[in-house]
Order: C-alpha cells, then structure tokens, then sequence
C-alpha cells in the first residue's frame, strides 16, 4: 500500500559533503519516491550550505513563525530546493543564530557548540510546525541523525493530539557516535515543551550526552534501523531490550524493498 514517509535528515548530499549518512539522506527517499509512495524531506540549513549554489529559496508562506525555547523567541525561516536531476524536494529549517552562522555539530576550530541540544529542539519543533501548516499527514516518520533525535519524544508526549502526527509511526536510523561532549548546560530547560517536561530526561545519565540522546529516541519510536558501520553495540543491545523491530541497512540495490517492507511491519505494529 502506497504511504506518505516523512523523511527528517541530519545531512542530504548535494547540500553537504557525501558521507554514510548524507548519501543515506538522498538515496532513501529518491528510491522510496520512485516506487510511488509520497514524500517530503527535510534537513537544516546548514552554514556550509552555498544557497545559491544548491537554488535555495525562502518559502514566505511558511516562513516568520516565533518558537520559545527557554523563554526566549526565535524566528523560524523556510527554506526550499530541488535535487538536482531528481524530483525531491528538500525544506530547510534555517535562523540566523542556529545555522545560517554555524556549520554542523562542530566550528572551525572543531569543536562542537555547546548548544548543540538547544539546536535539535529547535529543529524538531521547526519540522513539526511546517509539516503542520503543510496540512500533510504522514504515515511513517523516518529520523536519521542526532540532531533528530528529539523528534520521536515529542511527536508521542507533545504532537499526540494533532491531526498530523496521530497516527504516525517513527522509524530511528543508528549511525556511529556523532557527538562527544553534552548537550549544553540549559538542555533540560530547552525540551520542555507542552507536556515534556524536565523531568523527561530523569532516567538517563547525568551528563546526558550522546548515547543517552539515541537512547531517548529509541525509546519513543516504533523501529529502529542499523544504518552505520560504527554503531555502538550499547545501542543495539538497548533497542533489542525494547524488543523493537530493527533492520541492518542493506546494500543499494535492496534498500527500495528493505525498507518498504519494514515500513509496513512498522505501521501495522
């Protein structure tokens, strides 16, 4: 049966350089599309991103939106492109102090910003609210990347009640460890959310880094895919304790029926 993915990327190649993950981001949904299903993708708006290079534009109707993140405003900008020879179209999520200003995980210096956390709440939200206005419901929501990760909580606690995102099951790829450091000190203050609160956190490490934020998107999604080489087996044991389904990423050549068909045993679950 034909169903509406909603794919959420950390990187997509061409807008960043190719990596396990980016090339993930842009050959799961071309393939997925190609055999007939309906999709819309998003991923941040990057620093390294060169606008004019990859088309982007600002989509106004969408764009200008306030979210408070620890009592404080930040205006929410939209912003599209097509991949090239591909009918994919990618949404960005973009505002001035998270990534028009900033590159990745990490600055020039290489290291990595001490509101990374801040940042993934950001974007979740941003995605969230523009698939909202979008007036697009999906069936299935695949997350790939830290800075997703916050996306299956509040899609189960704070969006349970939105027309959008009722029904929707969660798929969570797994990639080596990303991150290094925590998630900055107001963390705990940046998720909270309509019904996330705080305390949400309370049974995880104290520091709450990187292996503590796979493990709050294991647990509040319905499949969980191995998609890197690197995958710390902690995780993997984790997801297997959760008795969720979960894949090995296969080779190119399989991935269209590979994940069509667990995207059915996950919505059906």
């Amino acid at each position: 049966m034909a169903k509406k993915v909603l794919f959420i990327n950390q990187e997509i190649f061409p807008y960043v350089p190719e990596s396990e993950m980016s090339h993930l981001g842009r050959i799961i949904p071309q393939v997925i599309q190609e055999n007939g299903h309906e999709i819309r993708t998003f991923m941040p708006k990057w620093g390294n991103i060169n606008e004019r290079r990859g088309q982007l534009h600002e989509v106004i109707r969408l764009s200008r939106m306030m979210l408070i993140i620890d009592e404080t405003d930040h205006p929410l900008i939209i912003k599209v492109a097509s991949i090239p020879s591909t009918r994919i179209q990618v949404y960005f999520i973009d505002n001035e102090d998270y990534f028009t200003k900033r590159l990745m995980a990490f600055d020039e210096n290489g290291d990595e910003y001490d509101d990374n956390g801040e940042r993934a709440v950001f974007f979740a939200r941003g995605v969230l609210e523009t698939v909202k206005k979008l007036r697009w419901v999906p069936d299935i929501i695949h997350c790939q990347g830290w800075m997703c990760s916050v996306i299956p909580l509040y899609i189960k606690k704070a969006y349970q009640d939105e027309p959008s995102f009722a029904n929707t099951k969660i798929v969570t790829s797994l990639f080596s460890e990303e991150l290094h450091g925590n998630l900055g000190s107001n963390f705990r203050q940046s998720i909270e959310f309509r019904d996330v609160k705080s305390d949400v956190l309370d049974g995880y490490g104290d520091d709450f880094g990187f292996l503590d934020l796979q493990k709050l998107a294991i647990d509040y999604s319905d499949g969980v895919v191995n998609a890197g080489k690197n995958v710390n087996p902690e995780l993997l044991k984790y997801v297997e304790e959760k008795n969720l389904p979960l894949i090995v990423n296969p080779e190119d050549g399989d991935i269209c029926n590979t994940y069509e068909d667990f995207y059915d045993k996950v919505y059906e679950r």
